[in-house]
């Protein structure tokens, strides 16, 4: 028993009063994480709507991609279908994402777009059988609540990267970053190591560290703050991005990441990018830019620092793995950030 709740329980008993129980504070799981198989030729890749809704024809390039890559390619019932704006009702996105998920022969889930949804869901979603067998879950944007959850409960690596809806429609005119950026999700998924080489840049915080890789989208972290899902960043390196919002709001979620100490003990934070909505009324536009936001926040720690990594809302958004540990170094001649090569 903790003595601060001991000497509680003894002063309630002197004076006659009942007491309820109180559960130890909750520790963090520590479990090893899990890294799904990666993928070779002939294996199955999935595709489903568990948020916002896409049709068959808006996937028609990613499909034609992942086959050039050797995959096959099993379409979720989800694919066509709409309530509002999701893909299908909440019920159907379940169901459609519960039997992706139990499915063996699939081994890898691309989520077909963003949007809205998966929170609505994710906690009726079985991960048992997906912990016995392992498989890649793919995504960004809204899709964050399903890299958290995997982390937080499942303890499972994920892939953060652009999915369906942003596949070029024509492979063969597609300008370089785009084409990149879509072979980083093949990189990833076939199990080649991630390694990204970046120029120095002004903001940046210098220094050198070692982690697990883990965050996503900041407005979907925010949210989920005292939920299941909630991610915990001590000692991982954290990386962050997000889109339309305006400079007081990033101001705000960086406030709450501070006050509930997700910035607190970082190896290292990384920031992607970040589309600011201008003030409506010039009068009124928040009066620090993002890189003083976060340097302000982060002005009492000594973790490094880097802006401007290639990740988020924008065309150059590489595939990472959330999950997997990583080393990333922040120097005055440029940025790495590298996964260890298996042996």
């Amino acid at each position: 028993m903790y003595r601060k709740d001991f000497l509680h329980k003894g002063m309630l008993a002197a004076m006659g009063l009942p007491f309820l129980h109180t559960d130890p504070p909750e520790v963090e799981d520590r479990s090893t994480m899990i890294i799904p198989p990666y993928l070779k030729a002939g294996d199955t890749i999935a595709l489903t709507a568990p948020a916002g809704f896409i049709t068959l024809e808006e996937i028609q390039p990613a499909l034609i991609q992942l086959q050039s890559w050797g995959l096959t390619v099993k379409i979720g019932q989800t694919i066509g279908k709409r309530d509002g704006t999701f893909g299908g009702t909440d019920y159907e996105r379940l169901q459609d994402f519960q039997q992706l998920l139990n499915d063996r022969q699939v081994k890898a889930i691309m989520c077909a777009r963003g949007g809205y949804g998966l929170v609505r869901i994710i906690d009726q979603l079985d991960f048992s059988l997906l912990k016995r067998h392992p498989k890649w879950l793919i995504g960004f944007s809204d899709v964050t609540v399903l890299h958290a959850h995997l982390n937080r409960v499942v303890r499972m690596a994920s892939i953060h990267s652009k999915m369906c809806n942003s596949f070029p429609d024509n492979w063969n005119i597609a300008d370089p970053v785009q084409q990149e950026t879509i072979l980083s999700i093949r990189d990833a998924l076939f199990g080649k190591p991630l390694s990204f080489s970046l120029p120095s840049g002004e903001f940046n915080r210098l220094g050198k560290a070692a982690g697990e890789l883990i965050g996503g989208n900041c407005k979907t972290i925010e949210s989920l703050a005292g939920s299941v899902s909630d991610i915990r960043t001590d000692h991982k390196i954290l990386f962050l991005e997000d889109s339309g919002e305006y400079l007081y709001s990033i101001d705000r979620m960086f406030c709450n990441l501070k006050r509930s100490g997700k910035l607190e003990n970082l190896a290292a934070l990384i920031i992607g990018g970040f589309k600011v909505k201008p003030s409506e009324d010039p009068a009124e536009e928040f009066n620090r830019n993002l890189y003083q936001i976060i340097l302000e926040k982060t002005s009492d720690c000594r973790y490094p620092v880097c802006f401007d990594f290639p990740v988020g809302h924008q065309r150059n958004n590489f595939a990472l793995k959330c999950g997997v540990k990583v080393q990333v170094v922040i120097n005055q001649d440029g940025v790495t950030l590298q996964e260890p090569i298996r042996h």
